[in-house]
């Protein structure tokens, strides 16, 4: 009797063993939902418990750019690339908001045209905000006020648009101050030949080509001075605007956003200041 007693105690002992694992090892359950403070978010904890920053874009951006417009874009050619303050605004820029880029200085034209059929995804290029090209661009903040002025030779007569009548004006594509000559051509009666680039622009004058041009007062004043051009500047300075970096309209917005932080960031701790005066501003 007593050995039945325990033989029947070790098989209940041993079922309830056998239940035990069977639970223990099971697979096909769900399970337990987490305590609702304890919920699993997208953003991971830090060590010491900060949440840890949120990792910057592997984008690469495609910034487009002008390549003989100085002081804010034209080639070194010692250096073997291009600079200007444009140039070191954009790294400025890119450097505190933590994005990278990959640049083309192409030439103005090219440049919106890269930007309008999508091969860029933005361009900086002393680029003045205007009505008609929010048309076309979504703009960041302006970063450079200036406005365009009448350039003849360094012994021309002419004084005013007046002078210009039966003559023909040189004018860079797409430009401010090749829009400001097609507005004022017919009242002064003169002509207009294009040019895709300033220095070529700038010969032309200068040779007796074209009589006079219109250009960013800023850039004709530094190519002035820095290169000794037989040049010289009259009247007033017209059309005054601000220069903004550029992207397709509706497109690529975060860019724009980076743009505006990254400026705002600069000029709070000096570095656009430092910037301007390495270029005389």
């Amino acid at each position: 009797m007593k050995s039945f007693t325990k033989i029947l105690g070790l098989l209940l002992a041993l079922s309830l063993l056998v239940a035990v694992m069977a639970g223990c090892g099971a697979g096909g359950g769900e399970p337990a939902p987490a305590p609702d403070d304890a919920a699993v978010t997208d953003d991971a904890a830090a060590p010491g418990g900060d949440e840890a920053a949120a990792p910057v874009s592997d984008k690469t951006y495609v910034i487009y750019s002008d390549n003989a417009f100085a002081p804010f874009e034209y080639y070194d050619t010692e250096a073997g690339v291009y600079v200007g303050l444009d140039m070191d605004l954009l790294a400025a820029i890119a450097e505190d908001q933590g994005f990278k880029y990959e640049m083309h200085n192409d030439g103005f034209d090219a440049s919106m045209g890269a930007v309008q059929s999508g091969q860029a995804d933005g361009m900086i290029a002393g680029m003045t905000i205007t009505e008609e090209r929010m048309l076309t661009f979504d703009f960041s903040e302006g970063y450079f006020e200036d406005g365009q002025i009448m350039v003849v030779p360094a012994d021309s007569t002419i004084a005013s648009p007046a002078d210009l009548a039966g003559t023909t004006v040189a004018a860079k594509t797409s430009t401010q101050g090749a829009a400001y000559a097609e507005s004022i051509k017919d009242e002064y009666g003169f002509e207009i030949q294009y040019y895709e680039d300033s220095p070529t622009m700038y010969t032309a004058v200068i040779n007796g080509t074209n009589s006079a041009c219109f250009e960013d007062f800023s850039v004709i004043g530094y190519a002035i001075q820095s290169e000794g051009l037989a040049l010289q500047t009259v009247g007033d300075v017209v059309n005054p605007g601000y220069y903004g970096f550029a992207v397709q309209k509706g497109m690529n917005p975060e860019l724009i956003e980076m743009f505006n932080a990254g400026l705002a960031n600069i000029k709070a701790d000096g570095t656009y200041d430092q910037i301007l005066a390495n270029y005389g501003y």
